[in-house]
């Protein structure tokens, strides 16, 4: 094949909607729809959480995936129970997904534990290089990335919005425990 014929073939294969694309490549793999398993640690009656939900299944189909045409989302709802994000992370990891959001950080502890192979994408994890889940933010490493919930630094923004609400303020005090992370019941 000579180079020209190569690159323009390629440029008007580049010229397709996207949309098309997903379609296509699946279309091709025998009916084996892409598995995205989803762990979310909250409740499926937490608000927030379905929000959550909804506007990831929504942001797939606006790229053109939709689940049962062309992806099966998998979305499993912990309760904030740490014993049922154990149990929901095995199950998920046995259902083979091609990959993993794990929404917090026990879902995404549990995942890790399940499988050092799936790829995980995290979301509303506080610290993941503390945790030991990345490297660095940067370069996350091994299998897994993601979203933070913030920057631990801008912690002393934090304490400024305070001392702007309420100047008497003379102590701060924070209480977190990174074992309980927001979401599992019984946290401080």
């Amino acid at each position: 094949m000579k180079r020209r014929t190569f690159i323009a073939g390629l440029g008007s294969a580049a010229a397709w909607p996207l949309a098309v694309w997903p379609r296509m490549a699946w279309a091709q793999q025998a009916n084996k729809l892409p598995r995205v398993a989803v762990l979310n640690s909250p409740a499926e009656t937490d608000p927030e959480a379905q929000a959550w939900v909804k506007a990831f299944v929504q942001g797939f189909a606006a790229l053109g995936w939709s689940d049962g045409l062309n992806v099966r989302i998998d979305v499993r709802w912990a309760g904030g129970e740490a014993k049922q994000i154990e149990k929901l992370a095995k199950e998920l990891v046995e259902l083979h997904p091609d990959v993993v959001l794990a929404i917090s950080t026990p879902s995404v502890d549990a995942i890790v534990r399940e499988s050092r192979t799936l790829p995980i994408v995290f979301t509303a994890v506080t610290d993941p290089v503390a945790q030991g889940l990345v490297e660095t933010l940067a370069r996350p490493g091994r299998n897994i990335t993601g979203f933070t919930i913030f920057e631990p630094e801008i912690g002393s923004k934090w304490l400024e919005v305070v001392k702007q609400i309420a100047p008497e303020t003379k102590r701060a005090a924070v209480i977190f425990n990174p074992e309980t992370e927001p979401y599992i019941t019984g946290c401080i």
